[in-house]
This record gives C-alpha cells, structure tokens and sequence, in this order.
C-alpha cells in the first residue's frame, strides 16, 4: 500500500514537471511566433497592400531557407506594380541559385514596356551566365556606339596599305543593339571590334590607290557592314561609320629600299666571295709555279749527266736570265723618297 502511494505521487510529481515543461514550450513557441510576426509584419502588410500575395508561411520559410526576405518581397512588389506575373517561388529560386533578383525584375519591366519579348526563364538564364540583363535590355532600347579600335587598348587607329604602298590611319564608329535571343553563348563587343578591324583592313588592302579610300570612305562603311559581322554576337550591327582616314607612311618605298639594300649586300657578298675565290686561286698558282721552279735544278742536273746540255748552254742561259732581270729593274719605276 504504501508502495503504490509513492508511485501514485511520483506519477503525479512527473505528470506536473512535464507539463511544465510543455507549457515553457509553448510560452517558447508563442513568443517566437510573436517575434516572427513583429519581424516580418512590415513586409507583410506592405504585400498585402500592393496585391503581391506574399504569404506569412512563405516569408518564415524564406527565413528558414536564408534568402533575403526583403529582397524578394520588394523585387515582387515592384514587378506586381508593373503589371507582370511572377511568383515567390520563381523569385526565391532565382536568388538561392545566386541570381541578381533586383536586376531581372528591372529588366524583365524594362522589356515589358519596350514590347522586347523577354520571358522569365530568358533572363534568369542570362542573369546566371554572368551577363548583365538589365544593360543587355537598355542597349536594346538605347543602341551604343563602340570605337573601333577600341581607344584604351591600341593607340586609336587600325593602319593598313592600299595596293600602291601607302598606308591609311582609319578610325571607326561602329553602333549595336543588344541581341536578347543570342545573348547566351554570343561573342561580346571584343570580337566587334575585331572584325570590323579585319574588314578595314582588307577593303583598303584591297583598293588600287588610296586616292580612292579617301575620295569614297564610305566605300569602307558598305563592304565591312555587308560582311555580316554580327554573326555569332550578342549583339546587331545598325551602322558603320569611318571617323577618320589619315594617311600614314610610304610602306611600299621603304620595303623597296629595304629590297635593294638586301640586294646591294648581296651583291657585295657574292663579290667578295668570288674575290676570295681568286685569290686563292691565284696563291695556287703561286704555289705550282714555285714548286715547278725547285724541280728545274734537279731537271738541268739531270740534263748535264745524261749530256742533253752542255756547259756553254748553261752560260748562255744564265746571261739571258742575267739580261731579263736587267731589263724588268730597268722597266719598274723607282719608288719616291
């Protein structure tokens, strides 16, 4: 009996601590529950005025989830204003996957109200590839002009030689609208302005005088836009117009100068290389005529054992030698003191 009393008030003793503990937790609950509300009223209220249909479940599981509450209610508050359709989750989802929500939401009323046909899956996918939709958008509605060559990465000119050997400074302006269907995976205002470089370049390398270019820049204008340049960017050439044509340096003389000096070295080269040729030829020579010359002893030596020769032959042909040498000192000039 007296163990069952116990029990009885163990259970009760359990029965009151537990239900203090459930009545702490629900104080706990309630308060937080408060303090959400209190934090997320504001928004809440604000939604609720513009018609945005932001709901309160939504906004504390936004907090849950770590996304800027603020950001996506005022992103759908403004696009709600500007007469689109978007959701909470289409908003939400667009942030958690690093997106710039703002920037869409501005560039999706921009399109609207310009009547460019820009889906959200478009510019979200655009928004994510890096690319700034809003800008993309705005030089849609607003064309740009781009210089070409680009003034802060060459000294402003693209130089080329027409086919008489002078050479032309041209400067270009070149006006684009953004390109929304090719912006994803289209080359950027770079590849512009290298093509419209190329296409300079070959036309005045292409002209017969550079009379011609400076009579008729605009000739550069029509043949570089009719090479359609623009393939494969993200953006639309509207027009190509040549700031500037100056004339450069005589390119074909100065390669023709450099041509006959190249020859006139090697002219000198081929000379002196025959000129060697000739003196070693000629100190061959030498060599011979004095290697026959030791052989004569041995050859009048021979001569006088065999009797082919005799002693006035000899004595005669020493006086004669005697009267050459005579002679050659009588015909060299004397050398001046």
């Amino acid at each position: 009996m007296y163990n069952l009393t116990n029990i009885i008030l163990a259970a009760a003793d359990w029965t009151r601590t537990i239900g203090v503990v459930l009545l702490v937790i629900l104080i706990l609950v309630v308060l937080v529950v408060f303090l959400l509300f209190l934090k997320f009223f504001r928004l809440w209220l604000q939604a609720k005025l513009s018609r945005a249909d932001v709901k309160f479940s939504e906004l504390i599981g936004m907090w849950l989830r770590k996304v800027d509450t603020r950001t996506i209610v005022l992103s759908k508050i403004t696009a709600i204003q500007a007469g689109l359709t978007l959701t909470t989750r289409d908003l939400e989802s667009h942030y958690l996957a690093g997106g710039r929500v703002q920037n869409v939401v501005r560039a999706l009323i921009a399109a609207n109200r310009a009547n460019i046909d820009l889906t959200l899956k478009t510019a979200t996918a655009i928004d994510l590839a890096g690319r700034d939709i809003l800008e993309a958008v705005q030089t849609s509605v607003n064309p740009r002009v781009i210089d070409c060559p680009d003034p802060a990465k060459s000294r402003g000119t693209v130089d080329a030689v027409a086919q008489d050997g002078i050479q032309l400074r041209a400067k270009a302006r070149v006006t684009v609208r953004a390109n929304i269907e090719r912006l994803i995976g289209g080359a950027t205002e770079e590849t512009i302005i290298a093509r419209v470089g190329e296409g300079i370049v070959t036309t005045i390398g292409s002209a017969i005088t550079y009379k011609s270019v400076l009579e008729n820049p605009d000739n550069i204008s029509k043949s570089v836009l009719s090479k359609g340049l623009d393939a494969g960017t993200a953006f639309e050439i509207l027009s190509i117009d040549i700031a500037d044509v100056d004339v450069g340096e005589n390119v074909g003389a100065q390669l023709q100068a450099a041509q006959a000096e190249a020859d006139m070295r090697r002219a000198k080269a081929e000379a002196e290389k025959r000129r060697a040729m000739a003196v070693a030829r000629e100190q061959e020579m030498r060599a011979l005529v004095v290697e026959n010359e030791s052989k004569v002893p041995l050859a009048m030596a021979d001569a006088f054992r065999k009797g082919n020769l005799g002693v006035m032959d000899y004595y005669r042909m020493k006086n004669i030698m005697a009267d050459t040498e005579m002679r050659d000192s009588i015909a060299k000039p004397k050398k001046k003191e």
